[in-house]
């Protein structure tokens, strides 16, 4: 092993370490979606300044016409929704998903006028499901059973 080796082998094994200490943290790549109120440009400007410094962070997309902020990086969502309300405008975690993902997307909870076309608030199933009707009455399900013979009688 000649001298350029040695010193290939040494730089390659000190930038491990380095990086390795650096990065005791390993966070994924992940993609954040916020709902911030935005209403003009240097509102839009100021938001995707403050979102860019954040370390991590690999590229800040907005959509202000659907209030939607789109953060992609190496980042917590929580850290990302911290730096969005430091801004001083309103900002949450991105609350709608495409109505066919929903069961039912014009239920109560689900149904939002302020929704972007196509789209209701995520809700839990547990919720929608109760707010339907639901008739369980078993006398409901067996008068009009075929095994019944009695189940209708104006035929």
């Amino acid at each position: 092993m000649g001298v350029g080796g040695s010193l290939e082998y040494v730089s390659e094994h000190y930038l491990m370490c380095i990086s390795h200490k650096r990065n005791n943290k390993h966070h994924q790549l992940q993609t954040v979606e916020l709902k911030v109120a935005m209403d003009c440009d240097g509102c839009e400007l100021k938001v995707k300044k403050a979102l860019s410094s954040l370390r991590g962070v690999k590229s800040v997309k907005i959509n202000r016409k659907q209030l939607k902020v789109t953060v992609t990086g190496y980042v917590e969502a929580s850290k990302v929704l911290k730096k969005a309300k430091s801004t001083g405008k309103k900002a949450e975690i991105w609350p709608y998903v495409p109505y066919n993902l929903v069961a039912h997307p014009y239920a109560a909870p689900a149904y939002d006028k302020k929704a972007p076309p196509g789209y209701v608030r995520n809700v839990e199933d547990n919720a929608v499901a109760s707010s339907v009707l639901k008739f369980e009455d078993p006398s409901f399900v067996t008068m009009f059973s075929d095994d019944n013979p009695n189940a209708c009688f104006i035929m």
